[in-house]
């Protein structure tokens, strides 16, 4: 079985997904896919990108296809810092900034906060300086029994919620990374609970202090950079009119 072989039939069995309806889905034969796989053909470069679309790979990893396919990668990683980025990112903090007086960050795929808006400072009061200290990966500040945990008055049910997500991310990317962090932070306290809808049937919430809160995640759309793809802007909005009270004061 050749490299890249190897590599899409793994993508193929974590997306649950047989050779028939993988081909179904690629326009191409059952027969060919099962090829492509063991070896016998050697995929081009269009067929690479074609059964990568259709498995929803991202696109770091579907340079790494192509590099195994022996082919150049298809799309740009730029710098966070570097001037492609530039005006991307400038936006991205005006929308950051426009979100106030509601908290919303800025992370990347391992959750490491890029940028914050002021209203983040105040879920981060109090917390213990070595987790502020960049790079801040938010979903350990939430949990660390040093950084907010202490204050969340739901820490059980939004502990499950942020395993939860972690368990989908680590299965959508087959990130090591993000498997590792979900390791570390179902072994931090806080208890047991089944992530689900909370007590309105509605949405899990962040009841943090006195303060509630609901969130969104916001990628781009279109990206065709790596880095780009990668960012997500985690923004939390009031889940009662007494938490949109308090905030605007």
């Amino acid at each position: 079985m050749s490299e890249v072989g190897q590599l899409l039939r793994e993508w193929r069995t974590g997306r649950r997904l047989s050779q028939l309806e993988l081909s179904v889905r690629a326009g191409v034969s059952a027969r060919h896919v099962s090829f492509l796989e063991t070896g016998r053909s050697r995929p081009t470069r269009d067929m690479i990108l074609r059964l990568a679309e259709e498995l929803g790979v991202p696109l770091r990893s579907r340079n790494e296809l192509l590099l195994a396919g022996g082919f150049a990668p298809a799309y740009a990683e730029s710098a966070l810092d570097g001037p492609p980025l530039a005006t991307v990112l400038s936006s991205l903090r005006d929308v950051l900034a426009g979100h106030a007086p509601y908290p919303a960050v800025l992370i990347d795929r391992h959750w490491t906060m890029v940028d914050a808006n002021q209203a983040v400072a105040r879920l981060t009061d109090g917390c213990a300086a070595w987790l502020l200290e960049p790079p801040v990966n938010v979903l350990r500040l939430s949990l660390h029994p040093d950084g907010m945990a202490p204050r969340i008055r739901n820490l059980a049910e939004w502990r499950a919620h942020i395993l939860h997500r972690l368990d989908q991310q680590a299965a959508a990317t087959a990130d090591p990374v993000l498997h590792e962090l979900r390791a570390e932070l179902a072994g931090y306290p806080g208890g047991a609970a089944h992530p689900g809808p909370g007590p309105d049937g509605l949405v899990v919430p962040l009841r943090f202090d006195d303060l509630s809160f609901f969130s969104i995640t916001s990628v781009l759309g279109t990206p065709l950079d790596v880095t780009l793809s990668e960012l997500a802007i985690e923004s939390f909005l009031p889940a009662d009119p007494a938490t949109a009270a308090a905030l605007h004061r």
